[in-house]
């Protein structure tokens, strides 16, 4: 079994170390100065070590997806001590509400996203073929958590430190060893763990992995790290990384090219694209969330009614007809929103029950986001991911960020403040 992984790991860090990286390494930018694209490590490639991380369970698909930016970039910088990243298999996330499907749990990356494109940046490797080649015990976990006094004694410097488990935690010792939520495999448990209080980058974790002997280790409530450097060189390198896998994007091409006419030779939405020359389809799109956003942030998400007087009124000043509107809305508001508008033409993505059985909710809401980021016009929701990751999409492909960062105001918000403007760094 051993020998085995050893082969696998061969094949992974070669092919990492002699691609071409030039769309995602400079190695004359101090960015990279922990990495040197295309170089071999000066350890034995046979000494290959594994990072393996998972999120507080109610953090939700888009979130989760930043956290994966932030190990991505911490892995990249830690490639010359031979570590690769093991992608946590998808749980069933709080927004997977679909009753058709049986099972959303343990799905592949490889399901939502281009492996082959997230190994140009990082060295990753799922976790099914982890666990084909190698003994199915991690040697230390250490759950993160914040310091006590983080938000009280104005302390934000770095700072780490093993202390007691301020919460409760899904491990417990038993004579094989700590069993526990390990991504929801059974046969999955740990050596030892401890709980890590915490604040600061990713890259301050590098700190345990210099010392440490140990050959797998794993880094709960990954969350708790920040970004070495959000909305650098680095961050967009590794976004850029993070293509959707083929099969999603060719489904909303499919429906882009049937529903609204929309090509990418025609759109000029070609990915990714340095110059700021995308058009986007004869279409603007609306991220419109509802349900908890209607508690959690009130005041910030418009009522049916007044979601369709701001959608009518861009149309309009856009010169345009149709609307594509993601929504995770019931029934009945979506309805009401179409009779509000009855002048335009208002399409949601209603898919078969084919796409939802093979792609499940995850992929369901790639193909709507892959719909709104090739829209001449995007306008999301206040502070929610969904509505972050098209604009990121959007920034990739080249659109001028007055068309991407936009929002609907909430009902009593006459002109309320726009989103952040993350443009894209190259």
């Amino acid at each position: 079994m051993n020998f085995l992984l050893c082969i696998l790991s061969l094949i992974i860090l070669f092919c990492f170390s002699t691609t071409n990286c030039n769309d995602f390494c400079d190695a004359n930018n101090n960015n990279n100065e922990n990495y040197n694209c295309g170089e071999e490590s000066n350890n034995s490639l046979m000494n290959t070590r594994y990072i393996f991380y998972d999120v507080n369970p109610p953090e939700g698909f888009n979130l989760r997806r930043d956290v994966y930016l932030r190990m991505a970039v911490f892995v990249r910088k830690m490639k010359k001590e031979n570590w690769i990243l093991v992608l946590p298999p998808w749980p069933h996330l709080y927004h997977w509400m679909s009753d058709t499907i049986p099972d959303q749990s343990r799905l592949p990356w490889s399901l939502f996203f281009n492996i082959s494109t997230l190994s140009t940046f990082a060295p990753v490797i799922e976790m099914n073929d982890f666990l084909q080649t190698r003994e199915n015990k991690i040697d230390k976990v250490y759950v993160l958590q914040h310091f006590k006094d983080t938000f009280t004694s104005g302390n934000f410097n770095d700072r780490m430190e093993v202390e007691p488990c301020i919460n409760d935690i899904p491990y417990h010792r038993q004579s094989n060893g700590f069993v526990g939520h390990f991504w929801d495999y059974d046969n999955v448990t740990a050596e030892s763990v401890e709980c890590l209080s915490f604040h600061g980058s990713a890259s301050q974790l590098g700190k345990i992995l210099k010392k440490t002997k140990h050959k797998t280790i794993m880094f709960d409530h990954a969350e708790v790290v920040l970004h070495d450097s959000f909305g650098d060189k680095l961050y967009w390198d590794a976004r850029r990384s993070m293509k959707f896998s083929d099969n999603l994007i060719k489904e909303a091409n499919r429906y882009r090219k049937i529903k609204l006419n929309s090509t990418d030779e025609s759109d000029v939405t070609f990915w990714p694209n340095k110059k700021r020359n995308a058009i986007g389809g004869n279409y603007m799109c609306v991220h419109l969330r509802r349900k908890d956003f209607l508690y959690g942030r009130k005041k910030d998400v418009p009522s049916i009614e007044g979601a369709a007087e701001q959608i009518g009124k861009a149309l309009q000043e856009l010169g345009l007809n149709t609307v594509f509107v993601a929504t995770d809305a019931s029934k009945d508001e979506k309805r009401k929103l179409k009779n509000l508008l009855d002048k335009y033409k208002i399409l949601y993505y209603n898919p078969s029950s084919e796409i939802i059985q093979t792609y499940k909710d995850g992929g369901v809401a790639i193909i709507e986001q892959i719909i709104c980021s090739h829209a001449r016009k995007f306008y999301g929701t206040h502070e929610s991911t969904f509505s972050f990751r098209i604009q990121e999409e959007r920034e990739i492909m080249g659109f001028k960020p007055e068309m991407t960062f936009n929002r609907l105001c909430g009902d009593k918000q006459k002109n309320c403040k726009p989103p952040s403007k993350w443009l894209i760094v190259y």
